[in-house]
């Protein structure tokens, strides 16, 4: 009987994976040029700009990490990883962008009350999520993407974990320079 239960969870496991790996086909490949975006958003550092395009980060390397909410557990934690190292981040020549579906006063609170010092674009259809192949409706998946000074994946995360992550991105970053 335990073997037959083992077998089950090991089948719906394999099963799951399965399933969450071709949910990501669409998701650009190391190499490909980075898809364009023009989104509304927040940054409280740049309080007059209020519509980011991928133009705006040229000649700078690009953190874009898609997460399905403001102000819950685990992209808070992602969140301040990104804040608190921001710093690192810069001297490397890297800006961070983090998408998700939430508005723009939703952002605006998220940073405020969590101190994020870093762009929060709004992406409310999920139209630029799904051409990084991170949108699973109504939310983005949690996915980065580095994108290189001249426009190009240069590394891909798909469906993180977010404790960490942001070490693991600064420690990719740093090999790429």
């Amino acid at each position: 009987m335990i073997n037959f239960v083992v077998s089950i969870l090991i089948s719906f496991f394999l099963l799951i994976n399965c399933n969450s790996a071709l949910a990501f086909d669409f998701a650009p490949e190391v190499s490909d040029s980075a898809p364009n975006f023009h989104l509304e958003g927040f940054n409280k550092n740049i309080k007059t700009k209020t519509i980011w395009e991928l133009s705006d980060f040229k000649g700078k390397w690009l953190i874009i990490y898609f997460y399905p909410k403001d102000f819950t557990a685990g992209c808070t934690l992602e969140a301040k990883g990104f804040s608190e190292l921001k710093k690192d981040f810069s001297r490397y020549n890297a800006e961070i962008v983090g998408i998700s579906a939430d508005n723009q006063d939703s952002h605006k609170t998220f940073c405020s009350e969590k101190s994020i010092n870093y762009t929060l674009l709004s992406d409310p259809g999920g139209i630029i999520s799904d051409k990084y192949g991170s949108w699973i409706p109504p939310f983005s998946d949690r996915n980065t993407f580095l994108i290189s000074p001249d426009g190009k994946i240069s590394y891909r995360w798909i469906s993180v974990l977010p404790i960490n992550h942001a070490k693991e991105v600064l420690n990719v970053l740093k090999k790429k320079i």
